[in-house]
């Protein structure tokens, strides 16, 4: 919803709260979402290692995306 402005004023840092929540809580969908905000540094400060852990706990969750972006941030 706030990262798409979906409903409520777009605002990143309250998408990255509830990203954070929901990933927090095994979300795999959350966890890639999540690793998207660090990776681009979007409500949050840019930190490739966060990307990396978030998108790394979507990938054995079996989320393609996830293991796709693993793949460009490890290259």
């Amino acid at each position: 919803m706030y990262a798409n402005g979906t409903g409520v004023r777009k605002d990143a840092q309250m998408a990255v709260a509830w990203y954070r929540k929901a990933a927090e809580q095994g979300y795999s969908m959350s966890q890639l979402d999540l690793g998207m905000m660090f990776a681009t540094g979007s409500g949050v400060l840019k930190d490739e290692l966060q990307a990396y852990f978030w998108w790394l706990l979507a990938s054995d969750q079996g989320v393609e995306a996830a293991a796709k972006n693993l793949d460009i941030l490890e290259s």
